[in-house]
């Protein structure tokens, strides 16, 4: 059996029964970083063979895993902190696992962006992001496929990279009120707000959880445009064509052939 265990985000004592226990019965633990680890489980007397679970030995260490499991040992795969299977390879993991129908489970705990969503007060419903893409092909879709949403986005940053990703949401998305919060559950959590335009007014210090107002142009207002300025609307955010026309058909409820042939017809006269 293998278990998805959630860890503290920060306070060590943001961690249930049924995780210490989960833990405590497992023949093996898969770690992120097993340094970082140690340190929590030491902090509850865990004593089990850890072995490197993490982005960049995942694909060697699956095989590994599975014949583990199949062998009948008992797993617990954690993070450095809070929920697995969030920025983290635990998705594919449980992809080889449904391919060999081996059983698995999640003890949830503490997670980063829902505990800071909660903190910065904005509304519901959100879209969790996650890091942004290293690679420029991407990060140019993802761009383009938040920028005309309305609810409210979740951002992991790290600290070399939160002023330059805060300048590039803002090139992108326009300026936007946001909020970073760090130290989570720490004792100087802190909660920082300001607007895109202004940029992350301090020097950044720890990993971040950036949060972004959605765009703030009401969907009921966009539906009482014409189809045409409706796409046009897009088109000027930098959608291409085909961006746009989906993103339209989208928000009317009808399909993409027919915001296209509506378009069509028009540009024709």
């Amino acid at each position: 059996m293998l278990y998805f265990v959630a860890t503290p985000i920060g306070n060590l004592k943001d961690i249930s029964y049924r995780a210490i226990e989960t833990l405590q019965n497992s023949d093996v633990i898969l770690c992120e970083d097993t340094r970082t680890s140690l340190t929590f489980l030491n902090a509850y007397n865990i004593k089990k063979e850890l072995i490197s679970f993490h982005k960049f030995n995942y694909k060697e260490e699956t095989p590994n895993v599975i014949e583990m499991l199949k062998a009948g040992k008992t797993i617990s795969l954690i993070t450095d902190a809070g929920t697995p299977c969030i920025s983290d390879p635990g998705s594919e993991l449980i992809e080889q696992m449904n391919k060999n129908g081996l059983k698995y489970s999640i003890i949830p705990g503490a997670c980063a962006f829902l505990n800071a969503f909660c903190l910065s007060g904005f509304s519901t419903p959100f879209e969790f992001v996650g890091f942004l893409p290293d690679n420029k092909k991407e990060l140019k879709k993802l761009l383009l496929d938040i920028k005309a949403q309305n609810c409210t986005l979740i951002f992991y940053s790290a600290p070399h990279n939160l002023i330059a990703d805060v300048k590039l949401l803002f090139k992108e998305l326009g300026d936007r009120e946001a909020c970073t919060v760090r130290e989570l559950t720490k004792l100087y959590e802190e909660i920082e707000y300001f607007h895109l335009a202004e940029g992350y007014p301090k020097e950044p210090r720890g990993e971040y959880v950036l949060i972004v107002k959605g765009n703030q142009n009401n969907l009921s207002d966009l539906n009482n445009l014409s189809i045409v300025e409706h796409y046009e609307y897009y088109v000027n955010l930098g959608m291409p064509n085909n961006d746009a026309i989906k993103q339209v058909a989208k928000d009317m409820g009808v399909a993409k052939n027919v915001i296209y042939n509506h378009i069509v017809e028009l540009k024709k006269k």
